[in-house]
């Protein structure tokens, strides 16, 4: 049985810090928490609820499914960040048209008012974080990020299919 075998004295292969999912998830959770600390002070808003009204300050009515998969957010957590949005006034559900069991969300004018305030502080917050790479590194860095989401949307697709 596998409870009675000797446990392996071999070094594990895996090295966590440098392990390329691990390292994402670090990096997006701390980059996440310094551009969070701005528009929570300001505005009060989570990190699930800033990338809500970001998506949705696009300018289109999309469903709460919509949103998830856009954000690649778990459907709970945009729930709760539409649910506190929607009671804030800041979202708005409507009725949708093509799809009687699902609603749209849009911004209301508090909520595209909280948006154009809060996009300079984001954009300011990205702009600090880049200021250590050159022009080039960006768009390499770029590039790579496009590449990685690609590679990682092909092998889910695949993993599905």
């Amino acid at each position: 049985m596998w409870f009675n075998r000797p446990m392996s004295t071999k070094k594990p292969a895996l090295s966590l810090p440098e392990y390329l999912p691990y390292r994402l998830a670090i990096t997006s959770n701390r980059v996440s928490r310094m551009v969070a600390r701005a528009y929570r002070a300001r505005f009060g808003l989570s990190i699930w609820e800033w990338r809500t009204l970001a998506i949705l300050g696009e300018g289109r009515s999309i469903t709460a499914q919509d949103l998830a998969e856009l954000a690649a957010m778990d459907k709970v957590a945009v729930s709760r960040a539409v649910k506190s949005l929607v009671e804030r006034g800041l979202v708005e559900r409507v009725a949708h048209a093509g799809d009687g069991r699902s609603r749209l969300l849009h911004l209301t004018l508090a909520g595209q008012d909280v948006y154009q305030d809060v996009v300079p502080m984001a954009l300011d917050a990205e702009a600090r974080l880049l200021e250590r790479l050159s022009p080039g590194e960006r768009a390499q860095l770029a590039g790579l990020l496009e590449k990685i989401r690609v590679s990682a949307q092909d092998l889910l697709d695949q993993s599905e299919g």
